[in-house]
C-alpha cells in the first residue's frame, strides 16, 4: 500500500505539472520550462523533505510486513522523497506565477481563430472515456474494442470535416463571389466604378474559379473516399488477428494462413506485402537507402524461408530448415546502415546547417530503418498489418491532414489513437500470453538478455512506436507553416500518454483487493509501465529534433 501510494503521488504530480503548463506549452512560442532554481532553494522544499523522510521512517518501522519501498536503500528512498518535494514546489511555483499573471499567452494563430469543432469534442470525449473505462476488468480485457470503436468514429468525423471543407466552404465562397459581382454590376453605372476589374478583384481575394474546381476535382473525391478506405482497411485488420478474451478462441484469418496446408498462400501474401512495403517507404529515401531497403526486404523473405515459414517458388520441400541466423544478421546490417544514414543527415541538419529538408529526409530514413526492422520481427501473416499501417499513414497525410490543415494537437492525438489500435491489430492484448517471445531470438544463437529484451519490446510496441515516429516526420515537414508544431506535438503526446497511465495507477491502487488484480489489472499495469518508458524516449527524440527549441537555446 505504501509503495503504491508513493508511486501514485509522483504520477499525479507529473500530470498536474503538465496540465498547469498547458497554456504556455500550446502558445505560439511553445514554451515549456520548469522553474527549478527558485523551488529547490526554498525553505518549503527542505521542510517537505524532512516531513516525508519522517513519514517514511514511521511507516517502515511500524509496519508489520515490510513493503518494497521500505526494503530499498536509504539513499534511493531519500532521492524519491526529494523528487516528490521538488515536484510539489515546482507545481506551487507554476501555480503562483499563473495567479500573478492571469493573462494567457498568445495562442497559436491556427488554433485561436477556430472554435471547438465536433472533432475536438470527439477527441476529448474519447480520450476521457477510454481513461475512465480502465476501471472495469471487462473493458481492460476487451480494450481493443474501445480503440476499434474510437478510430471508426474518428473516420466518420473526418468524413464530415472533409464534406464541410470541400462543399460547404466552397459553396459559401462561390455565393459570396456571386453576390460581390452582382453588387459591382448594380453600381457599375456610376462613373466611380466604371473601370472596376471584377476578375482582378476575385483574384485578389483568392476566390476559387471554375478551372480551379476542375483541377481539384480529383483531390476532392480522393479526400471524400479516403475515410472509407481507412475503414475498410481497419475491418480487414480486425479479421486478421482475434485478440482479447471473449473472442480469442475463434478462428481468424491469421490462423488460416499459418496452417501448413496454406503455406503457398502465406508465401504469396508475404511476398506481396514486402513489395508493398518497399513501394510505400522508398518514395522519400535516398538512392542508397532504397537499395539497402530492397536488399533488406529480400533478406526478410529469405530469413522466413530459411526457418520454414514461407517457401520460394523453386523450393520443393522444407527439409533444409535452419535458424536463419545468417539471413537475419544480413538484414540487421541494412537496418543499421539505413538508420546510420538517417542519423548522419539529422546531425548535419542540427549541427552544421539548419536545413529542414535534410532533417525531414533523415527522419524518414530512420523511420524506414525501423519499418525494415519491424518487417523482420513480424511473423509472415502479420506483414499486412505493416502494409496497412504505411498505407493509412500515406492516405491520411495526402488526403486529410494537409488539405484540411489540422493543428499539431489534433494530428498528435490521431496518431496516438491509431498507434493504440495497431497495437491490437498486431494480435496483442493486455495479457502476457499474447507477447511474441520468438522475436527476441531473431538472428541470435542463444538467449542474450539485452538484445532479446529490446527486440521483444520493439516487436510488441511496433505499432505505437511507428506511428509516433511518423508523427515526428510529419510535424517536421509542417515547421514552415507552424514553427511551434514540434513543440506542440511533443507536449500533447506526453500529455495524452500520461492521462490514462495516471488514471489507471489510481484505479489499481484503489482496486488492489479486486478478485482479478493479478489476472487482469497487474498485466495491464506492466504494459502501461513499459509504454511510459517508450513515451519518454519518444519525447526525448522530439525535443532533440525541435529546431525551434535549439534556436532558443543558442540565442
Amino acid at each position: 500500500m505504501y509503495s503504491m501510494t508513493v508511486g501514485t503521488v509522483i504520477v499525479l504530480e507529473v500530470l498536474l505539472l503538465l496540465l498547469l503548463s498547458m497554456p504556455k506549452a500550446l502558445s505560439s512560442r511553445a514554451e515549456f520550462e520548469v522553474p527549478l532554481s527558485p523551488p529547490l532553494f526554498s525553505l518549503l522544499f527542505y521542510l517537505l523533505c524532512l516531513l516525508l523522510c519522517a513519514v517514511h521512517v514511521i511507516v517502515c518501522t511500524s509496519a508489520e510486513s515490510s513493503c518494497y519501498f521500505c526494503s530499498i536503500s536509504w539513499v534511493m528512498a531519500v532521492g524519491v522523497m526529494m523528487l516528490i518535494s521538488a515536484l510539489m514546489c515546482v507545481i506551487l511555483s507554476t501555480f503562483g506565477k499563473m495567479l500573478e499573471n492571469p493573462k494567457l499567452p498568445v495562442k497559436n494563430p491556427a488554433v485561436s481563430k477556430s472554435s471547438w469543432s465536433e472533432l475536438d469534442v470527439l477527441i476529448l470525449a474519447g480520450t476521457a472515456g477510454h481513461a475512465v473505462s480502465l476501471g472495469a476488468s471487462s473493458f481492460i480485457e476487451e480494450e481493443h474494442q474501445t480503440w476499434y470503436f474510437l478510430i471508426n468514429t474518428l473516420c466518420l468525423a473526418l468524413c464530415q470535416e472533409i464534406c464541410r471543407h470541400y462543399f460547404l466552404v466552397r459553396d459559401c465562397d462561390l455565393q459570396l463571389s456571386t453576390a460581390v459581382k452582382q453588387n459591382f454590376e448594380d453600381t457599375g453605372e456610376t462613373a466611380q466604378f466604371k473601370n472596376v476589374d471584377i476578375p482582378s478583384y476575385d483574384s485578389k481575394l483568392g476566390k476559387v474559379t471554375y478551372s480551379d474546381e476542375f483541377l481539384r476535382g480529383s483531390e476532392k473525391w480522393m479526400g471524400l473516399v479516403s475515410p472509407w478506405i481507412i475503414l475498410i482497411c481497419c475491418r480487414l485488420l480486425r479479421s486478421l488477428n482475434q485478440t482479447g478474451v471473449q473472442w480469442a478462441h475463434r478462428p481468424d484469418f491469421g490462423h488460416w494462413l499459418t496452417s501448413s496446408e496454406h503455406k503457398a498462400v502465406l508465401s504469396l501474401l508475404a511476398a506481396i506485402s514486402l513489395v508493398m512495403i518497399f513501394i510505400l517507404v522508398q518514395r522519400r529515401c535516398s538512392l542508397v537507402s532504397k537499395i539497402a531497403m530492397a536488399l533488406g526486404l529480400l533478406g526478410v523473405y529469405s530469413y522466413r524461408a530459411a526457418i520454414g515459414n514461407v517457401v520460394f517458388p523453386w523450393q520443393q520441400d522444407s527439409k533444409d530448415i535452419s535458424k536463419g541466423i545468417i539471413e537475419a544478421r544480413f538484414v540487421y546490417v541494412f537496418v543499421l546502415g539505413i538508420i546510420f544514414t538517417g542519423t548522419k543527415d539529422l546531425l548535419r541538419s542540427q549541427v552544421i546547417s539548419a536545413d529542414c529538408k535534410t532533417k525531414s529526409i533523415g527522419l524518414w530514413e530512420v523511420y524506414s530503418g525501423l519499418v525494415l526492422l519491424a518487417a523482420l520481427l513480424f511473423r509472415p501473416h502479420n506483414l499486412p498489418v505493416l502494409v496497412f499501417c504505411l498505407l493509412i499513414q500515406m492516405i491520411m497525410t495526402r488526403c486529410i491532414w494537409k488539405p484540411l490543415q489540422f493543428d499539431a494537437a489534433q494530428i498528435t492525438i490521431m496518431h496516438y489513437w491509431f498507434g493504440q489500435a495497431f497495437f491490437y491489430f498486431q494480435g496483442n492484448s493486455n495479457s502476457i500470453a499474447s507477447v511474441d517471445i520468438s522475436a527476441g531470438f531473431v538472428g541470435l544463437d542463444n538467449y542474450v538478455e539485452i538484445p532479446a529484451v529490446f527486440l521483444t519490446g520493439f516487436a510488441t510496441y511496433a505499432g505505437p512506436l511507428l506511428w509516433a515516429i511518423h508523427l515526428l516526420c510529419y510535424l517536421s515537414s509542417e515547421v514552415s507553416r507552424n514553427s511551434a508544431a514540434m513543440g506542440h506535438g511533443c507536449f500533447c503526446y506526453a500529455l495524452i500518454c500520461s492521462v490514462p497511465v495516471t488514471v489507471y495507477i489510481i484505479l489499481v491502487t484503489g482496486l488492489r483487493y479486486h478478485l482479478f488484480i493479478w489476472s487482469v489489472f497487474s498485466p495491464k499495469l506492466l504494459y502501461e509501465g513499459i509504454r511510459v518508458f517508450i513515451t519518454a524516449a519518444v519525447c526525448m527524440f522530439f525535443t532533440a529534433m525541435d529546431q525551434n527549441r535549439s534556436q532558443k537555446i543558442q540565442d
